[in-house]
């Protein structure tokens, strides 16, 4: 039998170690992806203090990977041993009414979640559905590929897809860590303007505007939705986006939008979140919307904006540490230590 390392979770516990375990057999129509990379998110974080949980009694994390293929489950046309995969962090339920009905995978009611509700890619393999690879360009290093997978998907669908940015509309963006990095330079390529990045840590900001934010503010200053409205011509913003999760920004950057604004939340936490007096919703026909994850088409979509060097993820991985460092890498991310935008492992 073969073996191999991955990192493992008990929640009952509370332990993630790093265990010796079965590498796992795919069965038809999967995949066994030896692993090359795969990014430590705040999701994780959320995983192992509690936040989310899982129904199973261990569970490998980890949900931003990208590798290589080992083996097939079943002879599958147009993928070979050796290809070069980013996967998509999500398997179809095959029980709800859109799977019995026929269909796509992005289109399941109950998308059973990589790192939740199967095992994930803190492993040196780990099994996907076929349908969830996309494949990476020698272009492209895989440790860079793998943060599309969430760390910069999520946030590029919140801009395309969910807040519809439009070019000319002014955005904003709380928190500039992982998400909201990516959800700058995806608001960018939309061709917003301006686009204005909110974080406390004056290094965070620098880093925003280095990557493309036209301008970078302090949330906890005094004047901040003053400058905000300053820079918006005093139309306030049209998108703001919240890649924090806090009540409090996210009534700051409610207050912030201008008449039709939208905000996205896509941070996340166990806050309670009040954003005022119901009549200001009616009056400036504002829109509050939650979003969660992407489709695969958006890590396709994402893999060719690379590969064109429309996009560049060049400093999207601020740290590289190998499998028997996970707990070091959880830490770093924890508090922020480094500032980082991804660390990822690996094995």
């Amino acid at each position: 039998m073969r073996m191999m390392r991955a990192a493992r979770f008990r929640p009952a516990s509370g332990t993630l170690a790093v265990e010796e375990v079965p590498v796992p057999r795919p069965g038809p129509g999967e995949a066994l992806v030896k692993v090359a990379a795969c990014g430590i998110c705040h999701s994780d974080l959320s995983l192992l203090n509690g936040v989310f949980r899982t129904e199973l009694p261990v569970i490998t994390p980890g949900h931003e990977a990208s590798g290589t293929i080992d083996e097939l489950g079943a002879p599958t046309p147009g993928w070979e041993r050796g290809d070069r995969v980013v996967l998509h962090a999500g398997r179809a339920c095959g029980s709800c009414i859109a799977c019995v009905s026929g269909a796509a995978p992005d289109d399941c009611e109950r998308v059973q979640i990589m790192a939740f509700d199967y095992d994930g890619a803190w492993a040196e393999y780990v099994v996907v559905p076929v349908a969830a690879l996309v494949r990476v360009p020698d272009s492209i290093p895989l440790e860079q590929a793998a943060v599309l997978a969430d760390a910069v998907s999520t946030p590029y669908a919140a801009v395309v897809d969910t807040a519809s940015v439009r070019p000319a509309e002014s955005v904003g963006v709380w928190g500039l860590g992982g998400i909201g990095t990516h959800a700058l330079q995806a608001a960018r390529l939309a061709g917003a303007a301006p686009v204005i990045g909110l974080d406390p840590l004056p290094a965070a900001r620098e880093r925003a505007l280095e990557l493309g934010a036209d301008h970078a503010v302090d949330p906890t200053a005094e004047d901040a939705l003053d400058r905000i409205a300053e820079l918006t011509g005093g139309r306030g913003l049209r998108v703001a986006i919240d890649a924090v999760g806090r009540a409090s920004t996210i009534a700051q950057a409610n207050r912030a939008l201008g008449h039709r604004g939208r905000l996205v939340l896509v941070g996340m936490s166990m806050d309670t979140v009040e954003l005022g007096p119901l009549a200001a919703f009616t009056r400036d026909r504002h829109a509050v919307t939650g979003h969660l994850g992407y489709r695969k088409e958006h890590i396709q979509q994402l893999v060719d904006l690379v590969a064109a060097g429309r996009l560049d993820i060049g400093r999207s991985v601020s740290a590289q540490l190998p499998l028997a460092e996970i707990a070091e890498g959880v830490r770093r991310l924890a508090e922020k230590d480094g500032n980082p935008i991804r660390i990822v492992i690996r094995p």
